[in-house]
């Protein structure tokens, strides 16, 4: 399954690239937020991939999603999809927007592919192993290598929002002694702290399970962990939820070996 992953990712990402490269024309969905036409191209490009090859495994994708096509009940074990992660990135032309796949199993994110097509960043997870993996401008894999989370260091290096800076994030930031910010966008800053490169990535405000499953599984393979701010790991397929929407997160701490 993985292997399948890494082969859609890398298809969307070429695709991602061609509108890149070509224009961006840019509408606004029920919510304001941005979407592309790369975003719907990158989705129905992993949509047809993912149902013609796993028929039984339901697939909740952020486009689908805002138009009401999200299943009623996607089970215990189906797939999250953002085919555009990071879609003000895009649009402002900064190269840190991702393709996000992820297998949702019991509530967790268990495999993970997170491809950064315009810096050639590509991570994937698994149960017990993380990777980063090397692209070749024909979008073929050519290297890979374990990664693991480091023990935490000082100063800690948090990443944080680019795009979606918040008071509380300032706050919290302003709580850590000696702290090095790194400003990445999309869930590129899951893969930093999963590949020893930073140590706490802290997220304030709403996010969806399609932005932070993906990461989150190769967080968690490397070794490292995402937990509610109370402690509790951050859980995936919630829905109806009080005053939020389906697949909605609370605010969460992304770490390594901090402790």
């Amino acid at each position: 399954m993985l292997a399948h992953f890494e082969r859609l990712a890398l298809a969307a990402g070429r695709l991602v690239m061609d509108v890149f490269h070509a224009g961006i024309s840019v509408e606004h969905k029920l919510d304001a937020s941005p979407v592309t036409v790369a975003d719907r191209a990158s989705e129905e490009l992993i949509l047809a991939g993912l149902r013609a090859e796993y028929p039984d495994i339901p697939c909740v994708a952020e486009e689908e999603a805002a138009e009401g096509l999200a299943p009623r009940d996607p089970g215990q074990t189906f797939f999250l999809i953002d085919p555009l992660d990071g879609t003000k990135e895009f649009v402002n032309r900064n190269s840190d927007f991702t393709v996000n796949i992820a297998l949702v199993r019991q509530g967790a994110p268990e495999i993970g592919v997170v491809y950064a097509p315009c810096s050639g960043r590509f991570f994937s997870g698994r149960p017990g192993r993380a990777e980063s993996i090397e692209v070749s401008p024909e979008y073929d894999i050519v290297g890979r290598r374990r990664i693991f989370v480091r023990e935490g260091r000082t100063p800690l290096t948090i990443v944080a929002s680019r795009s979606h800076r918040t008071p509380e994030t300032d706050e919290f930031i302003r709580g850590i002694e000696a702290a090095e910010i790194v400003s990445v966008g999309s869930s590129l800053k899951f893969c930093l702290i999963a590949g020893g490169e930073a140590d706490v990535y802290p997220r304030f405000g709403r996010t969806m399970e399609w932005d932070t499953a993906a990461g989150d599984a190769i967080l968690r393979a490397a070794g490292g962990m995402t937990c509610t701010t109370d402690g509790r790991p951050l859980a995936y397929g919630k829905r109806s939820q009080p005053g939020e929407a389906d697949y909605a997160n609370p605010s969460f701490i992304a770490s390594g070996s901090i402790s």
